[in-house]
């Protein structure tokens, strides 16, 4: 295994920057971190010159649908592989490919799809198993969810696919006014799976009950769920707001600056602590892609759409279709529309997915002891350099 010396950088450790600091890594993990010169080490180093840009650690991706042409519904390992490596190059290290509402042969396509793809290592991120994006949704906050698609958890449904999911579920989002939904809560939990709240009608009272059953996050806040309403003349508060009053509900948003404006972003980062926000892409298959005709969902769905001006939009531009974000975009986002300090905008992609995965102890930030998962960007965010586990992508592997 290559050991490694990074210098002449900038660190974003765990704890804040380094300016003119160092960082080496030796079996893929980071040995040493520090500011000034490096120590004196053997001759078995590859000395990286940072030359004044910055070392960071790698993004994690907790929901997305795909990249570069493919969406991870399309059924094949070709297509999981293409959306995997499109994702790395703009900096994400570890990911957790998310499914849609779907009929059941088309989910166990994808159940195949991440087995065979665990074993590649050569450029791919960390896959961190799966995110199930429904099938229990209310219909009236579908989006561009197929309806037709969505159930209620009927035992033999769940059962079924936890059975045939080969325990690579890790993450499970539902709608929790959706019958059964909220009882599912303390047996996803038990199961390693994290419950979230997505596509749902509900109002508070129905979140709150959610929570208490370990529904702790929000999907694609502001994104398929209600808002405050008037029922009999009275103000009913919907999920939105139940993110806010919530303190211990995580909530993820999709930061391209688009699905949510600047300003709205802002009023995010105002009212919620930051330790619960986390970004992720939530992208279709137009991401990384020019921009053009494009289809969200599997080809077999084959909902036509179109990728325009940074977002993905119905044919007749009523609304948005998906994200076409990448993580390198939503960081830029953070810096240079909102002028977030540059650490502070790396931790809601970074430290803060994986404490919500559990997977702190080993990724997420730049810390003796963990994966070295590394990358090297400029000023402006471009990623020059990727690295999973010590090992540069695109070239070592």
């Amino acid at each position: 295994m290559t050991k490694l010396l990074f210098y002449n950088g900038i660190i974003l450790s765990e704890h804040g920057e380094i300016n003119d600091g160092y960082l080496t890594v030796s079996d893929g993990i980071i040995e040493r971190i520090g500011k000034g010169t490096p120590p004196a080490l053997d001759d078995g180093y590859r000395r990286v010159d940072l030359n004044h840009h910055i070392l960071s650690p790698g993004f994690i991706d907790t929901h997305t649908h795909g990249a570069g042409g493919a969406d991870f519904m399309d059924g094949t390992l070709e297509a999981f592989l293409t959306a995997c490596r499109m994702h790395l190059t703009h900096g994400t290290t570890s990911i957790m490919p998310t499914s849609m509402s779907c009929f059941d042969d088309e989910l166990f396509q994808l159940f195949d799809c991440f087995e065979q793809a665990k074993p590649i290592r050569e450029n791919m991120p960390h896959l961190l198993g799966l995110h199930l994006e429904g099938p229990y949704f209310s219909p009236e906050q579908a989006g561009a969810q197929p309806a037709e698609c969505m159930t209620v958890p009927f035992p033999h449904h769940f059962d079924k696919i936890i059975g045939r999911s080969g325990g690579n579920i890790r993450r499970w989002s539902s709608a929790p006014e959706v019958p059964g939904v909220i009882e599912l809560g303390d047996t996803l939990i038990k199961l390693g799976i994290l419950p979230s709240i997505a596509h749902s009608d509900a109002d508070y009272d129905v979140v709150r009950k959610a929570f208490d059953a370990g529904y702790h996050h929000l999907t694609h806040f502001y994104s398929g769920m209600s808002t405050i309403h008037r029922k009999n003349g009275y103000r009913i508060l919907g999920v939105v707001e139940s993110g806010y009053l919530l303190d211990d509900m995580h909530i993820e948003i999709i930061c391209d600056g688009i699905h949510l404006p600047p300003e709205l972003l802002e009023l995010i980062f105002k009212l919620k602590d930051h330790d619960h926000i986390t970004l992720v892409t939530d992208s279709m298959r137009a991401a990384g892609m020019p921009e053009g005709p494009t289809v969200l969902g599997s080809l077999k769905y084959n909902f036509q759409c179109v990728a325009e001006n940074g977002v993905a939009k119905m044919p007749d531009r009523s609304c948005f279709a998906g994200s076409t974000a990448t993580a390198d975009r939503m960081i830029r986002v953070l810096v240079k529309q909102l002028h977030m300090p540059l650490w502070d905008a790396v931790k809601f992609m970074t430290q803060n997915p994986a404490k919500l995965c559990h997977i702190f102890d080993w990724t997420g930030s730049l810390s003796v002891g963990k994966n070295a998962d590394l990358l090297v960007f400029d000023s402006d965010i471009n990623i020059e350099q990727v690295y999973v586990s010590g090992v540069r992508m695109g070239q070592d592997s």
